[in-house]
C-alpha cells in the first residue's frame, strides 16, 4: 500500500510543508491558553483559526463545528499533494479518533442541562457524533465511495490503516482517505491539568521512562491518500501493520520512530528498540494525542520520500538511548513506527521506500 499524498493541518500551521519546516525547526515552547473554569492557564498545543480558512472548503461546511473543519482541509490537501486526478466514486474515507467531537457532545449536554430538549440545537447533535466529520469530508469532496469512522482509546489510527489495506486488497477502492483526527478544547484541558498534570515548561520529555514527565494536550488532523497503484510522488510504502511485538524482517531498520507521549507507561517501549538503531519521537512538536502516531509516520514518510533524517526536538536522555540527534542527508530504507499502550500492548507499522523488497 502507498503512500501518495499526505494532507496534515497542526499547532504549526497546514500543509507537509509547514510540518517539514517544523522538523526542521525542532520544538517551540507551545501558547498557553485559559481554562475558565479554574481560572487557569496551561500550555498546549491548538490549532490556530486561521490554518484552517479555507473559503472555498468553508462554503461547503457552514453547519460544521470545529473537529470537522479542522478534518476537512487535511483531507483536501491529501488529495492536492498526490497531484493526480482521481475518479472520485472510487475513493474511500476511513477517519479515526480516540474521542470525537467530544467539545461538541460537551456544548450539548450543557445546552440540555441549561434550556431543556426543547432548547437544544439539532445541528449541535449532528455534530457530536463520531461519523459526522467523515460526511463533511464526502460531501465538500464530492467523493461517493464508502466512509467509516474507527473509534479507539488506543491505536486508531493503526486500525484505519488496516481496514484501508482490506478495502484496497478487496477491490472496494482504488483510493483511500484514511486520516486520524482529535480535538483539544477546554474539557480536555481540564483533564489534563487535573488528571494527568500538564508539564509545567510545555515540552513533552518522550524518552523518560523510568521518570515519566507530564504530557502537554495536543490537537490536529493528518490524511494520508494510498492506494494499491503507485505514482512517482509516492512518499513510501506501507509494508505491513504488525499488532504484535515480534520483528518480521530480516533487514534491520534505519530508524525506529516510537508514539511515546507522557501518556503511557514508557517502560513498554524499551522492549522493542533495537541497540543499534536510532530512536526518534516527534509529539514534542504536535503535543499528547492519541491519534499522534499519524503525525509520527508523516515524520517518516517525509524522512523516507527525502532521505532525509530529522533530529528529536527533545533529546532528554536519562536511559541512555540511541537517539537520532542529527538532522540532515541520509540513506533511509526502512523505518519502524512503534505504538505501545499502559497495557504493554503494541503495534508497528513497517515503512519502506517505494519498489524495494523485503524478505519476511
Amino acid at each position: 500500500m502507498n503512500v501518495l499524498g499526505i494532507g496534515i493541518l497542526f499547532s504549526g500551521g497546514r500543509g507537509i510543508s509547514s510540518f517539514k519546516n517544523a522538523l526542521k525547526a525542532g520544538w517551540q515552547r507551545p501558547e498557553e491558553y485559559d481554562i475558565p473554569s479554574i481560572n487557569k492557564k496551561t500550555p498546549a498545543y491548538i490549532v490556530k483559526p486561521e490554518h484552517m480558512a479555507d473559503n472555498v472548503l468553508l462554503k461547503k461546511m457552514r453547519r460544521a463545528d470545529r473537529f470537522s473543519k479542522m478534518a476537512v482541509p487535511a483531507a483536501s490537501d491529501a488529495i492536492r499533494d498526490s497531484g493526480l486526478d482521481i475518479t472520485k466514486n472510487r475513493i474511500g474515507i476511513i477517519l479515526s479518533t480516540a474521542f470525537g467531537a467530544h467539545q461538541t457532545t460537551f456544548d450539548f449536554l450543557d445546552d440540555i442541562i441549561d434550556y431543556g430538549e426543547v432548547g437544544v440545537s439539532p445541528t449541535t447533535f449532528s455534530n457530536s457524533v463520531h461519523n459526522a466529520a467523515a460526511s463533511y469530508i464526502a460531501s465538500a469532496l464530492d467523493i461517493t465511495g464508502p466512509t467509516l469512522t474507527v473509534t479507539r482509546f488506543f491505536f486508531s489510527f493503526q486500525s484505519a490503516l488496516q481496514l484501508a489495506q482490506t478495502w484496497i486488497n478487496d477491490n472496494r477502492c482504488d483510493y483511500v482517505l484514511v486520516g486520524a483526527v482529535d480535538v483539544c478544547g477546554e474539557v480536555m484541558r481540564y483533564i489534563f491539568d487535573k488528571k494527568l498534570g500538564t508539564s509545567a515548561d510545555g515540552k513533552i520529555r518522550p524518552f523518560n521512562f523510568n521518570h515519566p514527565s507530564p504530557p502537554v494536550p495536543g490537537e490536529g488532523s493528518v490524511f494520508y491518500l494510498v492506494s494499491g497503484k503507485s505514482s512517482e510522488k509516492a512518499y513510501c510504502s506501507i509494508a505491513d501493520i504488525n499488532f504484535s511485538s515480534d520483528f518480521k524482517y530480516k533487514e534491520m531498520p534505519d530508524i525506529d520512530i516510537i508514539d511515546s507521549y507522557g501518556m503511557a507507561d514508557g517502560k513498554a517501549y524499551l522492549k522493542s528498540l533495537f541497540p543499534s538503531v536510532p530512536v526518534a519521537a516527534y509529539s514534542p512538536l504536535f503535543g499528547s494525542i492519541m491519534t499522534g502516531s499519524a503525525f509520527n509516520l508523516t515524520a517518516g514518510a517525509l524522512m523516507i520520500k527525502k532521505q532525509m533524517q530529522y533530529a528529536n526536538p527533545v533529546s532528554d536522555n536519562p536511559d541512555g538511548l540511541n537517539l537520532l540527534n542529527v538532522c540532515g542527508p541520509a540513506k533511509i530504507d526502512l523505518i519502524r513506527s512503534i505504538g505501545c499502550n499502559c497495557l504493554d500492548e503494541n503495534v508497528i507499522i513497517y515503512l519502506r521506500k517505494a519498489g524495494i523488497q523485503y524478505h519476511i
